[in-house]
């Protein structure tokens, strides 16, 4: 599989001590709105990402936020939600009333919601097919899914504009995966005019949604080989002080699951996490022996130092810092293995709150908007984990 590589970033305004703020989104269905509720705390401590990526649900979200104004930003997320968990069904008639709380009856209560979202599809986002795919004929996009996501287009019509995308003000990328090829591929404004449909291909996720078709080629969802896209902000060779805020809906880490209902959870958790740790982990070395070289360099002989050799680490020498905040959505324990498709107003509600909490929580720590003093130094943070 290629590993592609994201063109240079330019230095902007952001509100912080850092040239670069990006924002990655992970993908994970109806969670998403914890990304919303953490991007709304980001606005009220004026902190404005530079540079927004993500997959699936987290492409979504990204669109949203660079494709409006800033102070639009925020009433367009809410705008969309609202629309995707439209009340609808005496599962969410109940709910609002609250006359089922304690984690076993809302475990029930979430289940019967996914239920409904399974039988009647989401507003605005996809539709269960009339004709079931074994039905349908071979080679058709209705014979490879169980849903029509045709009414997610006009949804992002509605709430993006895709020419300010498109115009650069804010970077913007999106990662899906050829179906043909098995490569990861990104859409970056940088490179790419930006279409709903580059979006939609992001969120494909097999076999429930068909893929999407850009420029003749057909894309799956890319959290099917990485559920993050920050690789792809790494790659950028831009020599720029970064802050990183990594937004995940799923955690790598968890209990030892006690019986199939929470195997089936784990593997959710454990196929869509991030790997952030690890990620990070590599990255960091690399700074290491970026470090290392630089001093070498500053050491060598005058010829040597403008041999081809030293000129090529050189440019691989990339002198900026890094700070990595992650924030890591932690399900409580009623929430099931259909967490990722519970849609009710309700969860919609309380996952937008805990990313707001924990968006705050996190950046009252003030170590999160220091530069590291360190050259090619990089700093990781996690304020949302419990170990």
């Amino acid at each position: 599989m290629n590993e592609p590589t994201a063109p240079r970033e330019a230095p902007k305004p952001n509100g912080t001590p850092f040239e670069s703020v990006a924002l990655l989104l992970q993908g994970g269905g109806a969670l998403g709105a914890y990304q919303a509720g953490v991007y709304e705390a980001l606005i009220e401590h004026g902190i404005r990402p530079t540079w927004i990526a993500g997959i699936s649900i987290g492409a979504i979200n990204a669109a949203i936020i660079a494709g409006n104004d800033k102070p639009d930003c925020i009433a367009r997320l809410r705008g969309f939600w609202e629309l995707v968990s439209e009340d609808g069904g005496w599962s969410d008639w109940i709910g609002k009333l609250r006359l089922l709380d304690g984690d076993g009856p809302r475990g029930w209560m979430n289940q019967l919601a996914a239920g409904q979202i399974m039988s009647g599809g989401v507003p605005g986002f996809f539709g269960p097919r009339f004709v079931p795919p074994f039905l349908s004929p071979p080679g058709s996009l209705a014979a490879t899914s169980w849903y029509d996501t045709g009414a997610l287009k006009g949804t992002l019509e509605r709430f993006v504009d895709f020419d300010r995308i498109n115009a650069g003000e804010t970077r913007f990328s999106v990662g899906a995966v050829n179906v043909r090829t098995g490569n990861f591929a990104y859409f970056d404004n940088a490179t790419d005019t930006i279409r709903p449909e580059h979006i939609m291909a992001s969120g494909a996720l097999p076999p429930a949604f068909p893929a999407v078709e850009i420029d003749g080629e057909f894309y799956w969802d890319g959290g099917m080989v990485s559920n993050t896209p920050l690789d792809w902000i790494l790659s950028s060779r831009s020599d720029l002080d970064t802050l990183v805020l990594q937004v995940d809906l799923w955690s790598a880490r968890g209990d030892l699951p006690r019986d199939l209902a929470e195997v089936a959870i784990r593997m959710k958790e454990v196929q869509f996490s991030s790997r952030t740790r690890s990620a990070t982990d590599a990255f960091r070395k690399s700074q290491k022996l970026r470090a290392v070289f630089n001093d070498l360099l500053k050491k060598l002989p005058p010829d040597l130092a403008q041999s081809e050799e030293a000129k090529v680490l050189a440019e691989a020498a990339d002198p900026s810092v890094f700070n990595i905040v992650q924030l890591i959505y932690r399900s409580p324990t009623y929430e099931g293995q259909s967490k990722d498709y519970e849609f009710s107003r309700r969860t919609m509600e309380e996952h937008w709150a805990a990313g707001h909490r924990d968006a705050c929580r996190t950046l009252d720590h003030p170590e999160v908007l220091t530069l590291p003093s360190a050259a090619h130094g990089v700093e990781i943070y996690d304020f949302t984990s419990k170990d």
